[in-house]
C-alpha cells in the first residue's frame, strides 16, 4: 500500500513537471481556488440576508444583538427535519416579540412570536426543517420599536422533503392533539417555563407519500394563540419551515392557579383549542 501510494506521488510530481508547475504552486493556486470561492459564497450569503431583511422589515435598520438576544443551533444537525433552536432574550421586559429567519429556506420566516403580558420571553425553543446549509437569524424587537439580531450558521440539508411518516394517514392520525407540560414547581407571581406539544405533520408540498409517490398537498400550521385567563401569553405566525409535530417551549408568568388555553389554527383554517388547569390537578 505504501509502495502504491510513493508511485503515484511520484507520478504526479512528473505530471505537474512536465506542464512546468512544481507542486508547491500546484498547491497555492488549489488554496486560492478554495479562497476565491469561499469568498464568493460569503458574498451571495451576504447578499441574501440584505435582500430578506429589505423584504421582512423594510427600510428599519437593525443592530447587533449581543447583549440582548442569542440563537444556539448546532453546527451539523443530525437530522435537517428536527433542527432545535433555542432563543435566548437577555431581558424579560424589552421584548415585544421575536422572529425566527433560516435564510435559504423556500420560505424563510419560520416563525414570528409576539409577547403579551403574560409572558416571560427570555427562553424559547422549537424544532425547525432546514433545506440547506444556510445562516439562521434571529430578530428581536423591543418594546420601544428597535430591532436586534444574532446569527448562527447551521450545516444540514433535506429537512424540507423529508417525509412526516410512514404514511400520510399515520401522519395525520390525532392532528390536532396538545399536551402541555410545566418545567418546574408553580409558584403565583413567578416565571415558569412549559413545554407545548402539538400533533401535527406540517406537510409543505415538498414531502413524497412514501406509498403512493405523489407530492403531499401542504397542509401546516398557521398561528398559534396561547393565553393565561384570557391575558395574551405569545402569538405565534409560523410557515412551512416548523417541523413535523411541533415542540415549543415558553415562558409565563401565571398570578395565580389558573387556565392556559391554546388555540391553533392551520393552512387548511382547520382550529383546535384545548385548554390545561395551571398547575394541573
Amino acid at each position: 500500500m505504501g509502495v502504491t501510494r510513493t508511485l503515484l506521488l511520484a507520478l504526479l510530481m512528473s505530471a505537474l513537471a512536465a506542464l512546468g508547475e512544481s507542486p508547491a504552486t500546484y498547491a497555492d493556486d488549489s488554496q486560492a481556488a478554495m479562497r476565491a470561492h469561499a469568498a464568493r459564497d460569503a458574498a451571495e450569503r451576504a447578499a441574501r440576508w440584505k435582500d430578506l431583511q429589505h423584504a421582512i422589515f423594510g427600510a428599519r435598520s437593525l443592530q447587533d444583538g449581543a447583549g440582548v438576544i442569542q440563537i444556539d443551533a448546532p453546527l451539523h444537525a443530525l437530522d435537517a427535519a428536527l433542527v432545535p433552536i433555542t432563543l435566548t432574550m437577555k431581558s424579560a421586559t424589552r421584548i415585544a416579540g421575536v422572529y425566527l429567519v433560516i435564510d435559504n429556506n423556500p420560505s424563510p420566516v419560520a416563525s414570528h412570536f409576539s409577547f403579551g403580558p403574560r409572558a416571560d420571553p427570555r427562553t424559547l425553543k422549537l424544532r425547525v426543517r432546514v433545506n440547506e446549509y444556510t445562516f439562521i437569524h434571529a430578530v428581536a424587537e423591543t418594546t420601544d420599536g428597535k430591532l436586534f439580531v444574532a446569527q448562527q450558521f447551521v450545516k444540514t440539508s433535506g429537512g424540507c422533503s423529508a417525509p412526516a411518516g410512514p404514511d400520510n394517514a399515520e401522519a395525520l392520525k390525532d392532528v390536532g392533539l396538545m399536551k402541555l407540560r410545566l418545567l418546574g414547581p408553580f409558584s403565583s407571581g413567578k416565571p415558569l417555563q412549559a413545554q407545548l406539544m402539538i400533533r401535527h405533520p406540517n406537510f409543505n408540498g415538498m414531502q413524497m407519500d412514501q406509498i403512493t409517490r405523489i407530492f403531499t398537498p401542504a397542509r401546516f400550521i398557521r398561528t398559534i394563540d396561547a393565553t393565561y385567563d384570557g391575558a395574551a401569553v405569545f402569538h405565534l405566525d409560523s410557515d412551512i419551515s416548523l417541523s413535523t409535530d411541533p415542540v415549543i417551549t415558553f415562558g409565563f408568568v401565571p398570578d395565580k392557579k389558573g387556565t392556559m388555553k391554546l388555540v391553533v389554527r392551520d393552512s387548511d383554517n382547520a382550529w383546535f383549542n384545548h385548554s390545561f388547569d395551571v398547575p394541573a390537578g
